[in-house]
């Protein structure tokens, strides 16, 4: 039995959940239910048959993928997207980094109509919603002192600056994987060469001997690091990923209860 499946069968049968179990499934079946894009039965139709001509040879004519492109049913951008508003800028400019042409054709009623579709696959293929209330159960001030103690929030957020009125935009569920899984975001990398000239750019790989970017001109390089005066790689979700491996479930619990104060 797969990771779905047993997530699944263990809320059918009332089995008790710990945090990131009871995350988990609530991705799987609240994926669009917070979606406030139309459902009605002629939106999702012309969605469908928009996102079949557009996007269905490489994310499959049902969302489900494909060798060229991932899953877009199952997707986090999809979960998080509300009003169109995370889907329709990809969709207009692309992704040519990762092989996605642009599509600035398409109008933005358009887009809403195939954001309409993907949320409907996503509700079809997740089933009933599993009320996000099932996630506020920890408490507010143990959180606040995780964020501002252990859990390292505070170095880089601010309940009275980038996070202020955070409860006002996001729910419940989208706050807990923002702040578990964020957002990828690119990772930097400044190279200063034997010459002292100094590059930097967006990582493309890096190992114990080379390491490859594209530098601010969008050119691509590939140096050795053995040539190289100094390197610094800097990745701006390295403490997320950290704090991953970290948390207890307590933790998760108590933080988001903090969360969803901040309004």
């Amino acid at each position: 039995m797969g990771g779905h499946e047993r997530c699944e069968a263990a809320a059918h049968s009332g089995a008790l959940m710990n945090a990131r179990t009871q995350l988990a499934l609530l991705i799987f079946t609240a994926c669009s239910a917070a979606a406030q894009v139309r459902s009605d039965p002629a939106t999702v139709a012309r969605g469908r048959d928009l996102f079949a001509s557009s996007c269905g040879f490489c994310h499959g004519p049902q969302a489900m993928g494909t060798e060229q492109a991932p899953p877009l049913a199952r997707n986090r951008l999809v979960f998080q997207d509300q009003n169109g508003e995370m889907l329709e800028p990809i969709i207009k400019t692309g992704r040519p980094s990762e092989g996605m042409p642009a599509f600035p054709s398409l109008t933005h009623a358009q887009i809403m109509d195939i954001a309409s579709f993907l949320h409907a696959r996503a509700r079809e293929i997740r089933g009933p919603r599993v009320p996000e209330e099932k996630l506020l159960v920890g408490d507010a001030k143990a959180g606040e002192a995780y964020f501002k103690g252990t859990g390292n929030c505070a170095t880089c957020h601010s309940p009275t600056g980038d996070m202020k009125g955070i409860a006002n935009k996001y729910s419940p569920l989208i706050l807990t994987t923002t702040f578990l899984t964020p957002r990828p975001r690119p990772v930097q990398v400044k190279a200063v060469l034997s010459s002292g000239e100094t590059l930097t750019g967006v990582l493309v790989y890096a190992d114990e001997f080379v390491v490859s970017f594209n530098d601010a001109s969008g050119e691509y390089q590939s140096l050795s690091r053995s040539a190289l005066k100094s390197l610094s790689i800097e990745d701006p979700l390295a403490t997320h990923k950290k704090q991953l491996a970290l948390y207890s479930d307590d933790d998760i619990h108590n933080l988001l209860a903090y969360l969803v104060t901040l309004k």
